[in-house]
């Protein structure tokens, strides 16, 4: 064979085998095979796949798919309503709107919130808002709410609350907000893929949460807040002689309407503070501290009751003590002066026994009297008349105030006790302090007789007496004529001196309730009725010379009969009889204009 121009002679030519397939049994086609097992795998992973979600996960699935098809939709519990003790209404409901988004629950007004509505916003609820009647008259008394934090959810507290929940943040609306929350209700309600409700499934309708009285006079309490318009930081307290509180304010106030009502609720226009921030921000004058439970002072004078009550009730001093007026006490380069010497260069005329030092508010008598007495005697008796401890009121915040002693400066101070920590003390001076509130109880031990009384705002609480006896009949008495003549010409409280009211309806007994013989004998005059006071003022230096002191004065009417318990605080004003005693008239002159006895 030529192979031709184009191949060389080496090249052979061969003959080509061609391959033979063989369909017998010792051949394997892998091809025949690889599609069913293909198959077969797949349907297998199939089928486990289907046993996983259908079988295994099928709970999680069906409720997921539930609540993607179904929601629940809160029903806000109305928050019970408060009332004063003559069934006023204190706190009220208005209906209201809140958007949540996420964990942060904004109150809107009706014109933010009807746009939302015609959307169908998930996010708009409908609830009751706060509405605080008195306003800024009774804030530190009721509180306000507000949106549940973080730390108060993880306290233990609120572990069946919300997030976006709103609780009592103080007062009376923090104290008994467990009583006054109610039961939330539910609506099971279908929706489409849009979100949008089909139809509703099933309701739990919301349970109101329970009302409550209060022993709060709220036209007494409008009397006193505003008596005390013109302070600009202080307290009152109004009581009965057995713990109720009638009044408390604490100025300054602020409105706690701007804490829950919407963006359309005006503040008055001489309010101190125009919306929430101006109040959290104030520091300087703090408006949220309730002065007549929280704030701690020097009661001056006021606490002269106390070392008087240590003197007579433990036998040291009797009506027959008698000390002389030397207007000052020097104790080596210390000079300890009594006020009446000080401020118009006197002293008191005669020999001064424990009733007409208490008048006069003698400050020399009660330097020698606690030197008799022995500061620790003085502090057990401070301490029985509740110093030193809370009350036990049913409000937050409350202050306990501080009964000195020698083993307690030596801790703390690291000094020892000097005789002029002794004059300093019975004047109610040094280191003394305490709240208005506790001015308040000692007062009223001596108005019922020698008995310690828890005070309360619920009215429901019944009377709870903490200590029985604590004076003996005969020092009352002393100390109840002593404040009487303090009340009286002769006195230093000028203004109750014959102090009267317009009021036929008080019965004249000679004693507590005096006919008044007018020169006029006019209708007006024939219904005017003297009533007897027992008052002790107080003057309690602080700070530098240049600040005017803590004025005070707590008293109780009638003297022989007591109805009501009144202390009052004006801070750095001046003299307890000029700044203090106007006030409590004016608290006296509402009180028994108003209320037959």
């Amino acid at each position: 064979m030529k192979t031709g121009y184009a191949f060389g002679e080496h090249i052979k030519t061969e003959k080509i085998k061609k391959r033979r397939y063989s369909s017998g049994p010792s051949d394997f086609n892998s091809r025949e095979f690889f599609l069913p097992l293909a198959l077969f795998g797949a349907a297998v992973l199939l089928i486990s796949k289907l046993f996983y979600l259908q079988v295994v996960k099928g709970s999680d699935f069906r409720a997921l798919s539930d609540s993607n098809r179904i929601r629940t939709q809160i029903i806000h519990a109305p928050r019970g309503a408060i009332f004063d003790r003559n069934g006023v209404p204190l706190v009220i409901n208005n209906p209201g709107f809140r958007q949540v988004n996420k964990d942060k629950s904004t109150i809107l007004t009706r014109d933010q919130a009807l746009p939302l509505i015609a959307k169908g916003d998930k996010n708009l609820e409908v609830d009751s808002l706060r509405n605080y009647v008195l306003k800024d008259s009774l804030s530190h008394v009721i509180g306000y709410i507000g949106q549940v934090s973080k730390p108060e959810l993880d306290s233990g507290e609120f572990n069946d609350y919300r997030g976006t929940d709103w609780i009592g943040k103080s007062g009376i609306e923090r104290q008994y907000e467990h009583i006054l929350r109610g039961t939330d209700g539910k609506q099971l309600v279908e929706v489409n893929a849009m979100g949008n409700k089909v139809r509703p499934l099933g309701t739990t309708d919301p349970i109101s949460g329970q009302d409550i009285t209060l022993t709060i006079d709220s036209k007494l309490q409008q009397v006193v807040f505003d008596a005390t318009k013109d302070v600009k930081k202080g307290a009152v307290i109004v009581s009965s002689p057995t713990g109720e509180i009638l009044a408390m304010v604490s100025r300054p106030s602020y409105d706690p309407n701007l804490f829950t009502l919407d963006k359309t609720y005006k503040v008055a226009t001489d309010a101190a503070h125009q919306n929430v921030s101006e109040i959290l921000l104030d520091s300087q004058n703090q408006p949220l501290l309730n002065r007549a439970i929280a704030g701690t002072y020097p009661p001056g004078s006021t606490y002269k009751i106390v070392t008087a009550a240590a003197g007579l009730n433990e036998n040291i001093i009797d009506e027959n003590y008698k000390i002389r007026d030397s207007g000052v006490i020097k104790v080596g380069e210390f000079s300890f002066a009594n006020w009446y010497y000080t401020g118009y260069g006197r002293t008191e005329p005669g020999e001064l026994n424990v009733v007409r030092a208490l008048a006069r508010s003698n400050d020399i008598f009660f330097y020698k009297l606690a030197e008799k007495v022995s500061p620790d005697k003085l502090s057990e008796m401070a301490v029985k008349f509740g110093l030193g401890n809370k009350s036990g009121i049913d409000l937050g915040g409350e202050a306990k105030g501080l009964v000195p002693t020698e083993k307690w400066k030596k801790t703390v101070i690291g000094e020892g006790w000097y005789l002029g920590d002794t004059y300093h003390y019975g004047i109610g001076q040094g280191f003394l302090l305490t709240t208005p509130l506790q001015v308040n109880e000692w007062t009223e031990v001596v108005a019922n007789g020698g008995s310690l009384y828890e005070p309360h705002l619920l009215k429901a609480q019944s009377e709870k007496r903490k200590s029985a006896n604590i004076l003996n009949d005969k020092t009352i008495s002393l100390i109840r004529q002593g404040m009487i003549e303090s009340c009286s010409t002769g006195g230093v409280a000028w203004p109750l001196f014959k102090f009267k009211v317009q009021n036929p309806k008080l019965k004249v007994d000679g004693k507590n309730i005096l006919e008044v013989k007018e020169a006029s004998e006019s209708a007006k005059s024939e219904s005017l009725r003297e009533i007897a006071v027992a008052c002790k003022t107080g003057t309690a230096q602080h700070g530098g010379e240049t600040t005017l002191p803590h004025a005070w004065i707590t008293l109780f009417a009638p003297a022989y009969n007591p109805q009501v318990v009144v202390t009052v605080l004006n801070e750095e004003s001046g003299e307890g009889s000029n700044e203090a005693a106007p006030i409590a008239k004016k608290i006296l002159e509402a009180y028994f204009t108003e209320t037959p006895q």
